[in-house]
C-alpha cells in the first residue's frame, strides 16, 4: 500500500480529522448519509462508493483488510480441520487398541500382549507427531513468550 492510499477503515478517522460531519461527506461525495454509516460501520461498499470517497479525500482506497480476513479465514479453517484430522486418528487409535487388547486378553501364551504394547507405542508416537505437525503448540505466541522470558521482555 503507498502511502497515499486509505484503507476503508479510516475513512471516518479521516473525516473526523478533517472536521466534516457525516452530511457534509455524504453531499461532497454524492452519496446518501445511510452509504457513509454503513461504510464506516466496515460494511460493505460499492466501487462507485469507494471511487466517489477516493476523489473527496483526495487519495486512493484500499481494501487490504479484505485480503487479511479472508487469509485469516483460511488459517482457522485450516487449524480446524487439522483438529477434526487428530480427532478422527484419535478415534481410530482407541478403537484399534481396543481390538489389540481384547486380543491380548483372550491369547493363552505372551505374543498378544507384545502386540498391544507395540500398537500403543505406535500410537503415542503417531499422535503425539501429529499433534506436534499439525496443532499449534509452537506458535507465534509460544515463540514471543520465550524471547520474552529469554531476553526479560516486558
Amino acid at each position: 500500500m503507498n502511502s497515499n492510499t486509505t484503507n476503508l477503515r479510516d475513512i471516518k478517522k479521516i473525516r473526523l480529522e478533517r472536521h466534516w460531519s457525516q452530511e457534509q461527506l455524504a453531499e461532497m461525495s454524492g452519496l446518501s448519509i445511510r452509504t457513509i454509516q454503513r461504510i464506516e460501520n466496515g460494511e460493505n461498499a460499492g466501487l462507485e462508493s469507494l471511487k466517489s470517497l477516493a476523489a473527496v479525500f483526495d487519495t486512493n482506497i484500499a481494501d487490504s483488510d479484505k485480503k487479511e480476513e479472508a487469509e485469516q479465514i483460511r488459517k482457522e479453517e485450516e487449524y480446524v480441520q487439522n483438529v477434526k484430522g487428530f480427532y478422527k486418528l484419535l478415534i481410530f487409535a482407541i478403537i484399534n487398541l481396543i481390538i489389540f487388547l481384547w486380543i491380548a486378553i483372550n491369547d493363552s501364551d505372551s505374543e498378544g500382549w507384545f502386540l498391544f504394547l507395540y500398537m500403543l507405542i505406535f500410537w503415542i508416537f503417531g499422535l503425539g507427531a501429529y499433534s506436534l505437525n499439525y496443532l499449534d503448540f509452537f506458535g507465534e505466541e509460544w515463540k514471543r513468550k520465550v524471547i520474552d522470558k529469554k531476553f526479560k521482555k516486558k
